[in-house]
């Protein structure tokens, strides 16, 4: 195996590992209300991203290195409740876990192309530009939900989201009219991703 997929093979379960791992940890320790981060799945998306952009090396590499990462960090997040809370490790096979860990083989592959993609032209790069923005809208438009409610300090988290949102386009976009037309793209893909997350839970 040449010497860059030895090393992409490595770095995809341990950086998996400690996604899960340290994202309990965050939840933890982190007071509130930087602590929903941990529990953000926008934050996951964008490690896949992340990791995508990193790899360079073939959509179907980064889609299989995003998918591991977030598969590994399931198991590893329940892990360190184990170990840090007393929680019983037979968790990690228990039907919640298991969906998350298939949510993460489809996350992984959207986010993994994605993150190879945002180095491309084209169409490619305005809708890789903006997925990782719209993960964070999304879920400011989950948490305005939640105000509604009552949810306590959920404004806060909406204001976090959408900085985020604007710091990624900021980060990904490699001009200003990219930034303009991803962030064009990414709030109908927010509104998408809003639909598409209150049927799964529903």
């Amino acid at each position: 195996m040449p010497p860059a997929r030895r090393t992409l093979a490595l770095a995809a379960p341990v950086v998996g590992f400690l996604l899960g791992f340290l994202d309990f940890v965050w939840i933890k320790w982190v007071p509130y209300p930087f602590a929903e981060l941990g529990n953000s799945t926008a934050t996951w998306a964008v490690a896949a991203f992340a990791l995508g952009w990193w790899v360079r090396a073939g959509a179907l590499r980064a889609a299989v290195a995003a998918t591991v990462l977030l598969v590994v960090a399931v198991p590893s997040y329940y892990l360190a409740a184990t170990l840090l809370q007393g929680d019983d490790l037979a968790v990690v096979v228990a039907p919640t876990a298991l969906l998350w860990m298939a949510s993460g083989v489809l996350a992984g592959v959207v986010f993994g192309v994605a993150g190879v993609w945002a180095r491309t032209s084209g169409w490619r790069e305005v809708v890789a530009t903006a997925l990782p923005a719209a993960v964070f809208v999304e879920e400011a438009l989950r948490f305005a939900g939640r105000a509604r409610t009552g949810y306590p300090g959920a404004w806060w988290n909406v204001a976090i989201d959408l900085g985020l949102a604007a710091l990624l386009l900021e980060l990904v976009g490699r001009t200003l009219r990219g930034r303009l037309l991803a962030t064009a793209v990414a709030l109908p893909l927010a509104v998408v991703g809003a639909f598409a997350f209150a049927a799964a839970a529903g």
